[in-house]
């Protein structure tokens, strides 16, 4: 029965961290049940402090085998580049 339910990603925020990080997946038929085997099988030992689940099947990800057509800089685009840019020596941060 729960191999046909959908898959949730977990992400757990630890009690001192700032962001939520990836620690594994349940299946569950909903986002309520679906957190609650998250917190089961997760968080047992008090490691967290915030629980998020997401149905993987909305998760959209860049595919690696393309990452240079996504985040390599377009090198027709020179405005884009920091480099074009005179930075005046009165700024210290950018």
């Amino acid at each position: 029965m729960s191999k046909d339910w959908p898959l949730w990603e977990v992400f757990v925020r630890a009690k001192g961290g700032m962001a939520h990080r990836h620690v594994g997946s349940v299946h569950a038929p909903d986002a309520g049940i679906a957190l609650r085997h998250a917190r089961d099988t997760y968080t047992r030992r008090m490691e967290g402090v915030s629980l998020w689940v997401v149905p993987s099947a909305q998760i959209t990800a860049s595919d690696p085998a393309e990452d240079a057509a996504m985040f390599d800089p377009a090198m027709d685009k020179i405005y884009r580049h920091p480099t074009f840019y005179d930075i005046p020596d009165d700024v210290k941060h950018i």
